[in-house]
C-alpha cells in the first residue's frame, strides 16, 4: 500500500532548481551593491525570545497579536520564529557591543515567518534582504539607503516602480496626532470594522492602512499627520527630499503611508508596483531612532529597509522574462569500465587547473548516444568524450556543441589548456 505523500506546510513553498537562477541574480546584484556602499553582512538567529518582538514591533500590531509563530522550548522559554529582521539585528548590535561610539552599516538575508493567509506574493515563510544603518542622525543616511534600493532595482532592469515617502515625525509630535486621530475615528466608530475597532484602542495609525473599501471615504477625511509635524521633523524630511531631488529620484509624498510596525519615527518609505496584484510593496523601510533604547541599548539613531525576494523575483520574471539557469561549460561523456575509473579523476584535474570552469560529469552510465543527448540538453559549450580506447591512449575527444567545428582528440595533459582556449578563459 502506497503511503500518502507529505506536502509542505501551507504557505511554505519550495524554490526549485528551475527557478533558482532569478534568486541568484537578485542576491548577486544585492551583495555587490551592499559592498559598494560599505554595508557589511551580518547573520542573526532565525529564533529569538518572544519578548524581543513584543517590545520592538508593538503589543497591538497585527504581527504580534495574530501572525507570530511562537512556541515554548523544553526549558520553558517562549521563543518566536522571526517575523522580520530589524529587531534581531538591533539585538545583535546591543548584545555584541557594536554601537558604543561606533557607526554601523550592515545587511542580512534569510527567511522570515508570519502566520498570514497565503496568497500571491504573501507566504508564511518568505525571504528578505535587509539593509540597516546605525549612528547616523541626519537625513543623508535616509537618502543613501533609498539611493541604494533605487540602484538595486535599476541594476535588475526593473521599471514602473514608484517610491512613496512620508514622515511620521518624532514620538512627541505623533502623540499629538494620535490624539486627533482617536478623536476623529471615535466620532465615526459606528462605521469601523472589527480590525479598525481593535486598532483604535492600541494603534490607531494602522487604521489609515486599512484596505477595506467600505472605510476609504472615512479614512480620506481623517486628519493628515504632516499637519502635526514639529520643526525638527519638517527639516529632516525636507533635507531627505533635497538629497533625492539632487540625484533625480522621483517620489510621491504620501501622507497616509504609516507602515505596520510601532518602532518607526521620521522617514518611512515604500517602493510600490501595480504589476503584482494586491501585494504591491516590493521594498519598505524607515527610521527607528528610539528602537535601540527600547531594547536596552544606549540612544542610537537607526534606519533600514527590507526587500521581499519572492515579490522581486516574480516582478523580474514578469518584466524581464525567465533568468536562464547557469549551464555547464563542459559535459564529460564517460562510457566503458576503464573510462569509468578514469573519468571523474580527469574532471577533478581539469577543475584544479580551471577553477572557474563548470564541468558536469555523466554519472549513472548510458550509451554514447544517450550521453551526447544529455550533453546537448545541458546547454554546455563543449563535450569531452572518454571511452575505454581513449583511456588506454590517455586522450579525450573534444566536441563543440554550440558552433560548427570538427571533433578533435586532445592529450590529457593538454585538455585544460584547450578548454581554456575554446572558452576564451
Amino acid at each position: 500500500m502506497t503511503q500518502q505523500q507529505i506536502q509542505p506546510p501551507r504557505g511554505m513553498n519550495d524554490v526549485l532548481p528551475a527557478d533558482i537562477a532569478g534568486w541568484h541574480r537578485l542576491e548577486g546584484v544585492a551583495r555587490e551593491l551592499f559592498a559598494a556602499y560599505g554595508y557589511q553582512e551580518i547573520r542573526v538567529p532565525i529564533v529569538e525570545h518572544t519578548a524581543l518582538f513584543k517590545r520592538s514591533i508593538g503589543e497591538f500590531t497585527d504581527i504580534v497579536q495574530k501572525e507570530m509563530f511562537t512556541f515554548e522550548d523544553p526549558g520553558g522559554d517562549s521563543l518566536t520564529l522571526r517575523p522580520e529582521a530589524t529587531a534581531g539585528i538591533v539585538r545583535a548590535m546591543i548584545s555584541n557591543g557594536l554601537l558604543h561610539n561606533q557607526r554601523q552599516r550592515v545587511w542580512c538575508a534569510g527567511p522570515m515567518f508570519r502566520y498570514e493567509r497565503p496568497q500571491a506574493g504573501r507566504f508564511r515563510q518568505f525571504y528578505q534582504l535587509d539593509a540597516e544603518a546605525f549612528g547616523f542622525p541626519g537625513p543623508d543616511i535616509d537618502a543613501e539607503l533609498i539611493m541604494l534600493s533605487a540602484r538595486l532595482l535599476r541594476t535588475l532592469g526593473l521599471e514602473r516602480i514608484e517610491l512613496h515617502l512620508n514622515s511620521l515625525g518624532t514620538p512627541a509630535s505623533r502623540r499629538v496626532y494620535r490624539e486627533k486621530l482617536v478623536e476623529y475615528f471615535t466620532a465615526h466608530k459606528a462605521r469601523l470594522d472589527a480590525d479598525s475597532l481593535r486598532r483604535l484602542e492600541g494603534n490607531p495609525l494602522r487604521i489609515l492602512d486599512s484596505k477595506n473599501p467600505e472605510l476609504q471615504d472615512v479614512i480620506a477625511g481623517a486628519p493628515v499627520l504632516t499637519e502635526y509635524l514639529d520643526e525638527e521633523s519638517r527639516q529632516h524630511f525636507s533635507g531627505l527630499c533635497r538629497h533625492l531631488d539632487a540625484v533625480g529620484i522621483r517620489y510621491v509624498l504620501d501622507p497616509r503611508l504609516v507602515r505596520g510596525l510601532d518602532y518607526y519615527t521620521h522617514t518611512v518609505f515604500e517602493w510600490l508596483t501595480t504589476e503584482l496584484g494586491s501585494q504591491g510593496a516590493v521594498c519598505s523601510g524607515g527610521r527607528y531612532d528610539g528602537l535601540v533604547t527600547q531594547l536596552g541599548g544606549e540612544s542610537t539613531p537607526g534606519i533600514g529597509w527590507a526587500l521581499g525576494q519572492e515579490r522581486l523575483v516574480s516582478l523580474m520574471r514578469q518584466q524581464r522574462g525567465e533568468t536562464p539557469a547557469a549551464a555547464p561549460d563542459v559535459y564529460l561523456v564517460i562510457a566503458g569500465e576503464r573510462a569509468d575509473a578514469a573519468g571523474l579523476a580527469l574532471a577533478e584535474r581539469i577543475r584544479d587547473a580551471l577553477p572557474s570552469v563548470r564541468i558536469e560529469s555523466n554519472c549513472g552510465a548510458g550509451s554514447f548516444k544517450s550521453q551526447l543527448k544529455r550533453a546537448d540538453k545541458s546547454g554546455a559549450h563543449l563535450a569531452l568524450i572518454l571511452g575505454d580506447a581513449e583511456t588506454e591512449r590517455r586522450v579525450v575527444g573534444l566536441k563543440s556543441l554550440r558552433v560548427e567545428a570538427p571533433q578533435v582528440e586532445v592529450a590529457w595533459e593538454r585538455v585544460a589548456d584547450e578548454i581554456a582556449t575554446r572558452l576564451g578563459r
